[in-house]
């Protein structure tokens, strides 16, 4: 698998979900980067936000993002000792 920036895009808007689970949908302005407008057009047709410029996460983007984050967490360095 290659991580080319299209999907590290993704990754990363995805990972704002994660960051803030309490977050019902992220809304993505006009302002927004260009990369960022266009990994939620990603995600939107991928089923995995609501809408085109953001949104809540669909079911599918909710299994994304647990497996996101046990990923993340998987490559994590451990807490170095007390």
């Amino acid at each position: 698998m290659h991580l080319d920036s299209e999907l590290i895009d993704e990754l990363n808007l995805l990972s704002r979900y994660r960051m803030n689970p309490s977050v019902a949908g992220i809304e993505i302005g006009q302002a927004a980067e260009p990369g960022i407008i266009a990994a939620a057009q990603r995600l939107y047709e991928k089923g995995m936000i609501e809408r085109a410029d953001g949104g809540a996460l669909t079911d599918s983007g909710r299994e994304a993002v647990e497996h996101m984050t046990r990923l993340f967490n998987q490559l994590s360095p451990p807490l170095e000792p007390i």
